[in-house]
């Protein structure tokens, strides 16, 4: 794997947890947050690149697989708005302006699947939009 994919695939798997705490800012995670998140991986994130991880598969799968494993084991993901900010300041040049429009789009779209989005939810968009922004 080149070095680009390791840091594709850490981006990823940020985005899985990401994703997992969006659906999880109300307290539960209800089957139509997990089907809407399979959907917008598969329609809109596995065309965002061509990089593969170490099974030459899609990098953009371990938002999925990240995003299953964390709610299999029930995971409760803390501290997520700091992880954004620390990999962002890292690796600026993955946080262009549409990138970032696709994952506030894909949080909203979770948020919004089941209802519209309530007041933990809009608040944790919010934090998140900030941390994406800065």
């Amino acid at each position: 794997m080149e070095t680009k994919d390791i840091t594709l695939v850490s981006f990823y798997q940020l985005l899985g947890r990401v994703f997992y705490a969006t659906a999880q800012a109300d307290k539960v995670i209800r089957p139509e947050e997990v089907s809407e998140l399979k959907q917008i991986v598969k329609n809109v994130w596995l065309d965002a690149d061509n990089a593969k991880d170490e099974f030459n598969s899609d990098a953009a799968f371990q938002i999925e697989i990240v995003f299953d494993f964390l709610l299999e084991n029930e995971i409760i993901v803390e501290g997520i708005i700091n992880q954004v900010e620390s990999f962002k300041s890292i690796h600026t040049s993955l946080f262009t302006k549409n990138t970032i429009e696709l994952i506030m789009k894909t949080a909203l779209d979770i948020t919004s699947s089941f209802a519209k989005s309530n007041k933990s939810e809009v608040v944790f968009l919010s934090q998140l939009r900030l941390a994406l922004e800065k």
